[in-house]
């Protein structure tokens, strides 16, 4: 973690961001150092690419390439964990002033790669001022968090649903066992009546 902290303090320079090319291995973790004001909004935009030994030159990244990207607080909170595809943006928001340490590393999730498959990142940091679609994130994200409210709802309704019906099972099960004893019992009684009927009859009671 040595080496890429270091490279962070330089990255850090860069107050306001910049554009950063990174060259990693599958699983290698790459963080940087950024410092960012409280109630910042960065932004992200990001590429990756895979390495073709065939062409001797790095192309876009299939779709089964996925980069993960954790970004913790000065207080070591995390602000962001989350997996995305080949080519995005992510975006948070700082809680506190200080330094945010972001790191990136890419992972295949269909095939394993070749134990020297080079991948490359290319990314933009936009903080502050400099994020200018930032309506546009907060957009994606107001959908994102209305589809996993949505989400959240229907998994709620189906929960709800398998509940009252298994109390509504439950029930008539209750009720069906009552009724058969309460057949029971009485067709017990009726024996008990006929029996005794019967006995007089033949006046041996």
């Amino acid at each position: 973690m040595a080496l890429p902290l270091l490279l962070g303090q330089l990255l850090a320079l860069m107050g306001h961001g910049g554009a950063f090319y990174l060259e990693v291995r599958e699983l290698e973790e790459k963080c940087f150092i950024q410092e960012i004001p409280d109630g910042t909004v960065v932004i992200g935009n990001y590429k990756t690419e895979l390495y073709d030994p065939a062409m001797e030159k790095y192309q876009p990244s299939p779709q089964w390439i996925n980069l993960f990207v954790f970004v913790k607080d000065p207080e070591n909170k995390n602000l962001l964990a989350r997996q995305y595809g080949p080519q995005g943006s992510f975006t948070f928001t700082s809680q506190s002033p200080g330094e945010h340490q972001i790191c990136l590393h890419l992972e295949s999730i269909r095939f394993a790669l070749f134990y020297d498959g080079k991948l490359a990142i290319h990314l933009d940091m936009q903080l502050g001022e400099h994020t200018n679609d930032y309506a546009e994130f907060a957009a994606k994200d107001k959908l994102t968090q209305l589809h996993l409210r949505v989400q959240q709802l229907v998994e709620q309704w189906r929960e709800e649903r398998f509940r009252q019906t298994s109390e509504s099972t439950n029930q008539r099960v209750l009720w069906w066992s009552i009724l058969q004893t309460f057949i029971l019992v009485a067709t017990g009684v009726w024996q008990m009546q006929h029996l005794k009927s019967f006995f007089k009859a033949k006046k041996l009671v």
